[in-house]
C-alpha cells in the first residue's frame, strides 16, 4: 500500500521520558526505542519522501507526516497498554519497541531492518553467519510491524525471511506479498488487493455500470491492482475505456498529466478508478477541479480517507466518490490518550511539537473542520483504519507470545524462544480483539474486509463528509446499509448517450471512443442473446427470423415444387401437349402415304414429332428439387429443337423446289434438297455443342443460401453460360433461316399453306426467345426454371399448333382435301385462274403490240434492233403459254 498524506512538516527533535525520537537535523532519521524482554520492531514512513535524484549521494528525509507520526504512537500506546494490563497478559515479561523512520524509501528501510537484526547475544555485532552455509545467529528483534508501502515491504520481507523474523504489515496490500515461496514470514492485518479489486468489481456490478477507466502506477501497488482489475472486467464483459499507468516521475503539469486529463475529458466511462498513491491522486484531482470536470470516481484505500485529498479547494465539485478503506474501528482509549497529552508522559513531546508548530499552549481548543498544526489538534489526525491495524498487529503478537510461552495470569512456563517459533505461533493464531475476529489464511492474509465509503458533498454539509454505505468481506457478497437507488443505473442509456445493454437479437456496435455503443440488429443468419459486441452465426442451413434474432430455426427449402400452381399449369400443359403429339402421330400414322403427309415432309414428320415429344418431356426436368439428371433439361431441349427445326427446314426446301417458277432459284434449291443430310448436319452440330456442355461444364445442382431460405437450382457458371448462349444463338439462327424461307414461299400455290403456317410458328419461336432471354438472365428465385420450361413449351407448341395440328385437322375433318384428285382439281382451278390472267394480258398485248410495231416501222431510224427483239420474244412466249394452259 501507499502512504496517505495529510499535513507536511519539517523534521524536529521530539523526546519523552519513556521513548525518544531523534531528529536533530534533516539528515537524521526519527528513531524510538524502549527496552524490554521482547523487542518489537517498527518501520514507519514518518517522513514521506527523500531528496533522491539520479545521482548517488547521502539522502535526507522530507515532508513529515503527522498522521504517520501518530501511528507510531499507536504502536507505543498498544505495547504500553499490554505491559500495564491487569491481569497481566504476559506475566514477568515486558514488551519493548525499536521504531525507525524509513522515509518511504527502500534503501532507508533496508538500513533500518539491518539495525533491527542485531545479534541477540552481542547487540553491538551484526547478524552475520560464521560461514555461508551456517545459520544466522538469533536476532534480538523477534517480530517487526511494518512497512506501509508494498514496494518497501517486499524489500524488507526478503531480508527478514533470512533469520525467519515475522513481519506484520498494517497497510501493504500488494497481492505479490501473498506468495509464500517468496515471502515466507510475511503476514498482514490488512486485506490483500485481490479482495479490494474484487470489491471494486462488485461495486461496479451493483451499480450496473458497463464502462470504467483505470488509472494505476508503476509501483507494486498500482501495477498489480490495475492488472487484477483488468482481468476481472474483461472476464465479466465490462468495458475498460482506457488504462493509464503513471510513472514514478509523475508531477503536476507534466505531459502525462495533460494527456490523462484529456482522456478523462473525452472518456465515456461511467466511473473512473484511481488505483494509485494519494500524491498522484492529488495532482489529478487538482487539475480536474481547475477544469471543472464532473465525473464518478472510485477511490482505492490509498486516498479514500486521505486528508490531503479532502482538503483540496473545490473538491466537492468533482462529482460522486465511492471509496474503499480497511475496516474502520477506533483504537480503544487512544484518542483520550492523545488529548490528555499522552497521559502526562509526553510533555516534552508536546513542548517540542509546540515549538515545531509555533502553537500556543494556552490555546487548547481545536476545531477539526479547520485543522491547525497545534499539538492540541493532534487527535483530529487520528485515523480509524491503519491505526486499528497496528493495534491488531500488537494484540496478535501478544497473543502469539502468550500461547508460545504458555502463560497464564501469574507466570509463563517459558522465557526463551526463537523467531521461527514465534512465527509459527502467530501464523496459526485465531483470536477476537474487541469483536474483531482475526486469523491468517495459507497466504498470510487476514479475514478482514473493506468498508465502502461515500463522500457526501450535499449543500447542508460543510466540505466533504465520509459516510459508510456498506462493507465487503472476502469470499462473501458485497452488502450495503444505505439506499443506493439514486446511484444505481436502471436505464439502458448512460449519461453519455451510450447504450449499456442491447435486447436479444441485437449487438453492441461501437459508436465512438472505446466503450460507447449503439444497438444494431443482427442479420438474418446471426443470433444474439443481448449485450454481445458481436452476433453469433447460426448453424448451417439455419437463420434467425425477423423478430426473433435470438434463436436460430431451420431455413425453408426453396425450389419449384410439384404442388406449386405454376408447376401444375406447366405439368398439365405438358401432359396435354404430349397427348396431342401422340394423337397427331397416330393420325399421321393412319394416313401414311397420303398427299398431306407427303406435303409436311413424309417420314421427316415422325422425326419432327419425336423431337417435339422430347421437348415437351424436358418440361418435367425443371420441376422439383434439382438432381444431376434434372439439370440436363436445357441441353436436351437444344438437341430436340435443333432436330425439329432442321426437319422443318428440309420440308421448306421441298416446298420451294416444288412450286418455284424461277429455273435459276430452282436449280440452287435442288442442291439443298437432301432432307436426311440437312437434319443430320444441323442437329449434329447442336448435338456436339450440347455434349461438350454436358461433359466439360455440366449444370450441377447447387444450394444458394438466402436470408430465410435455401434456394436449390441448377447452377450455371460463367463458362457454362457460353454454351447456353451458343445453344440459343444456334437454334435462333436456324429459326431465322426457316422464317426467311417460309416468308419467301408464303405466296406459292400450296393447297396446305405450309410455308405460311411455318412463318407464323417461326415468328412465335423468335419472339418467345427474344422475350425469354432478358427475363431468364435477370430473374432470381425458384420460378427461374419455370420461365425456361414455359419458353420451351411455347416454342414446341408453336410448331405443333402451326405446322402439324392444321394437317391433322384436314386429315380428320377435311378428308376430301387429303387425296390426289383434290390436289388435281386445285391445280386445275389454279391453272384456270392463271389462264384467265394470261388471256387478259394477252388480249392487251395483241392490241398493243401491232400498234407498237407499226409505230416502230414508221420510225425505225430512231429505234435500235435490240429493243424490238424482246417484244417479239414476249409475244411468242405468251402465245405458247396460252396454248399450254388451254
Amino acid at each position: 500500500m501507499i502512504p496517505k498524506t495529510t499535513n507536511f512538516h519539517t523534521d524536529k527533535t521530539i523526546s519523552t521520558s519513556s521513548n525518544w525520537f531523534t531528529a536533530g537535523s534533516e539528515n537524521t532519521d526519527l528513531h524510538a526505542y524502549l527496552h524490554g524482554d521482547v523487542i518489537i520492531g517498527g518501520l514507519f514512513p514518518i517522513h514521506q519522501q527523500t531528496n533522491r535524484t539520479t545521482h548517488p549521494g547521502p539522502l535526507t528525509c522530507e515532508m513529515l507526516d503527522t498522521q504517520t507520526l501518530l501511528r507510531t504512537q499507536v504502536m507505543i500506546y498498544s505495547i504500553q497498554e499490554i505491559n500495564k494490563r491487569t491481569p497481566r497478559l504476559l506475566p514477568n515479561l515486558t514488551l519493548g519497541y525499536d521504531i525507525y523512520d524509513t522515509c518511504g524509501d527502500v534503501s532507508h528501510a533496508i538500513q533500518a531492518t539491518l539495525q533491527l537484526l542485531k545479534d541477540q547475544s552481542d547487540p553491538q555485532g551484526c547478524l552475520i553467519p560464521a560461514s555461508i552455509n551456517s545459520s544466522l545467529p538469533e536476532p534480538e528483534t523477534k517480530v517487526v510491524i511494518g512497512e506501509r508501502y508494498s514496494e518497501v515491504s517486499i524489500a524488507v520481507a526478503r531480508v527478514l525471511a533470512i533469520p525467519s523474523v515475522t513481519q506484520i504489515s498494517y497497510a501493504s496490500t500488494s497481492e505479490q506479498l501473498s506468495l509464500k515461496y517468496k515471502f515466507p514470514t510475511f503476514l498482514r492485518t490488512v486485506s490483500s488487493d485481490k479482495h479490494q479489486t474484487q470489491a471494486i468489481y462488485e461495486l461496479v456490478k451493483t451499480f450496473s455500470w458497463q464502462s470504467v477507466a483505470i488509472v494505476g502506477s508503476t509501483d507494486e501497488y498500482g501495477k498489480y491492482g490495475t492488472d487484477n482489475l483488468l482481468t476481472l472486467f474483461n472476464d465479466n464483459n465490462i468495458c475498460v475505456d482506457f488504462v493509464e499507468i503513471l510513472p514514478d516521475t509523475f508531477v503536476k503539469n507534466c505531459s502525462t498529466a495533460r494527456n490523462l486529463l484529456e482522456k478523462i475529458y473525452v472518456s465515456t466511462a461511467e466511473a473512473i478508478i484511481l488505483f494509485t498513491k494519494d500524491t498522484n491522486v492529488r495532482i489529478i484531482l487538482e487539475a480536474v477541479v481547475e477544469e471543472n470536470l464532473n465525473r464518478t470516481w472510485i477511490a482505492s484505500d490509498t486516498w479514500s480517507t486521505s486528508s490531503t485529498i479532502l482538503e483540496i479547494t473545490g473538491i466537492e465539485s468533482i462529482g460522486p466518490v465511492f471509496g474503499f478503506n480497511f475496516r474502520q474501528k477506533e483504537v480503544p482509549g487512544f484518542q483520550d490518550y492523545v488529548t490528555s497529552m499522552f497521559n502526562g508522559t509526553t510533555n516534552n513531546i508536546l513542548s517540542y511539537y509546540q515549538t515545531f508548530t509555533n502553537s500556543s499552549k494556552d490555546d487548547m481548543k481545536c476545531n477539526c473542520a479547520n485543522k491547525t498544526s497545534g499539538i492540541n489538534c493532534l487527535y483530529c489526525y487520528i485515523d480509524y483504519d491503519e491505526s486499528y491495524n497496528i493495534y491488531l498487529a500488537v494484540q496478535v503478537i501478544a497473543e502469539g507470545l502468550r500461547n508460545l510461552l504458555k502463560c497464564n495470569n501469574q507466570s509463563c512456563e517459558r522465557t526463551k524462544f526463537t523467531a521461527i517459533e514465534l512465527f509459527h505461533e502467530i501464523r496459526n493464531i485465531n483470536v477476537t480483539v474487541n469483536d474483531t475476529k482475526i486469523y491468517f489464511d495459507e497466504n498470510g492474509d487476514p479475514s478482514l474486509g473493506y468498508d465502502i465509503l461515500f463522500w457526501n458533498t450535499s449543500a447542508s454539509k460543510a466540505g466533504v463528509e465520509k459516510i459508510k454505505i456498506g462493507e465487503y468481506l472476502p469470499n462473501e457478497n458485497i452488502s450495503f446499509n444505505k439506499d443506493l437507488s439514486q446511484w444505481r443505473s436502471t436505464g439502458n442509456v448512460s449519461v453519455f448517450s451510450c447504450f449499456k445493454t442491447c435486447k436479444p437479437g441485437q449487438r453492441m456496435n461501437l459508436h465512438h471512443g472505446k466503450c460507447c455503443y449503439t444497438c444494431v440488429n443482427c442479420s438474418s443468419d446471426e443470433v444474439s442473446y443481448g449485450n454481445d459486441t458481436s452476433c453469433r452465426p447460426c448453424e448451417a442451413n439455419k437463420f434467425s427470423p425477423e423478430n426473433q434474432r435470438y434463436t436460430c430455426v431451420n431455413k425453408t427449402e426453396e425450389f419449384l415444387e410439384w404442388s406449386d400452381p405454376f408447376s401444375i399449369i406447366l405439368v398439365t400443359t405438358s401432359a396435354i401437349a404430349i397427348i396431342a403429339t401422340a394423337v397427331i402421330a397416330i393420325v399421321i400414322g393412319l394416313n401414311c402415304g397420303t398427299p398431306i403427309v407427303k406435303a409436311i415432309g413424309g417420314y421427316l414428320c415422325y422425326v419432327e414429332m419425336a423431337s417435339l415429344l422430347l421437348g415437351f418431356c424436358t418440361t418435367f426436368t425443371f420441376i422439383g428439387k434439382p438432381t444431376l439428371n434434372s439439370c440436363l433439361g436445357i441441353p436436351l431441349f437444344g438437341i430436340s429443337f435443333s432436330i425439329c427445326i432442321s426437319c422443318i427446314l428440309a420440308n421448306l426446301i421441298q416446298i420451294l423446289l416444288g412450286f418455284s417458277f424461277d429455273p435459276r432459284v430452282g436449280s440452287k434449291i435442288k442442291k439443298l434438297n437432301h432432307p436426311v443430310a440437312v437434319v443430320v448436319i444441323i442437329s449434329g452440330v447442336q448435338l456436339g455443342i450440347s455434349l461438350a456442355w454436358l461433359f466439360v461444364l455440366p449444370r450441377l445442382p447447387s444450394e444458394e443460401q438466402k436470408d430465410s431460405t435455401i434456394l436449390y437450382q441448377c447452377n450455371m457458371c460463367e463458362e457454362s453460360k457460353k454454351f447456353f448462349a451458343a445453344t440459343i444463338v444456334y437454334n435462333s439462327f436456324w429459326g431465322v433461316v426457316c422464317f426467311i424461307f417460309a416468308f419467301k414461299g408464303r405466296q406459292l400455290p400450296d393447297i396446305y399453306k405450309n410455308a405460311s403456317l411455318i412463318t407464323v410458328s417461326m415468328v412465335l419461336f423468335l419472339i418467345i426467345w427474344i422475350v425469354f432471354l432478358p427475363i431468364y438472365l435477370t430473374l432470381e428465385g425458384k420460378y427461374k426454371p419455370a420461365i425456361s420450361s414455359a419458353a420451351i413449351l411455347i416454342s414446341c407448341f408453336s410448331i405443333l399448333g402451326c405446322h402439324l395440328a392444321p394437317k391433322c385437322y384436314i386429315m380428320l375433318f377435311r378428308k376430301e382435301l387429303n387425296n390426289q384428285s383434290a390436289i388435281t382439281c386445285w391445280k386445275v382451278e389454279q391453272g384456270g385462274l392463271l389462264y384467265r390472267s394470261w388471256k387478259a394480258l394477252g388480249a392487251d398485248l395483241l392490241h398493243i403490240l401491232p400498234k407498237a410495231a407499226a409505230n416502230m416501222k414508221t420510225d425505225t431510224d430512231h429505234i435500235q434492233p435490240q429493243f424490238l427483239r424482246p417484244l417479239q420474244e414476249t409475244a411468242t412466249s405468251f402465245e405458247g403459254r396460252t396454248k399450254l394452259h388451254t
